[in-house]
């Protein structure tokens, strides 16, 4: 019976070492476990970290984007006022413009009818004769050239 108690004690022993080692073992793996839940917290926390300066750099670029885009708007408004301001300011110009062109025309055909040879004092004449320049009227103007018309002469 000692004997078999012996081996009993002798094999306890060795299920107490085993068990003492599955201990450890489980001991080791829970601090692996435990390191290894530590390290993923600390890269979770990195993450949402980089995550949140990720989000504030986006929101400050957003910032500076719409501010800029302000600015444009700004100046669109700006210069399509001042576009249309000078629209209006070209057409009244041009309709002034066509006004003195016909003018200038009419003005010009009058001068063409009265240096017409074949004219003498509104009648027409027959001869070949070159139209005389005796009218006193005429005295100090020179029939032969045309009116022109320059911008400078207007004050806006």
């Amino acid at each position: 019976m000692a004997s078999s108690s012996g081996n009993s004690n002798s094999s306890g022993w060795t299920l107490l070492q085993i068990s003492g080692s599955e201990q450890d073992l489980h001991q080791l793996m829970d601090e692996r476990k435990r390191k290894r839940m530590e390290s993923n917290r600390e890269s979770a926390r990195r993450s949402r970290m980089r995550k949140q300066k990720y989000l504030d750099d986006l929101m400050a670029q957003l910032t500076l984007l719409r501010k800029d885009n302000n600015q444009i708007l700004t100046s669109i408004n700006f210069i399509t006022h001042h576009y249309f301001n000078i629209e209006a300011e070209n057409s009244v110009l041009r309709a002034q413009f066509m006004e003195l062109s016909q003018r200038l025309d009419s003005l010009n055909h009058i001068l063409n009818y009265l240096n017409d040879p074949t004219l003498n004092n509104g009648i027409w004449v027959y001869e070949t004769e070159p139209f005389e320049k005796s009218a006193a009227s005429f005295t100090n103007f020179t029939l032969n050239q045309p009116i022109v018309a320059s911008a400078d002469i207007f004050q806006y």
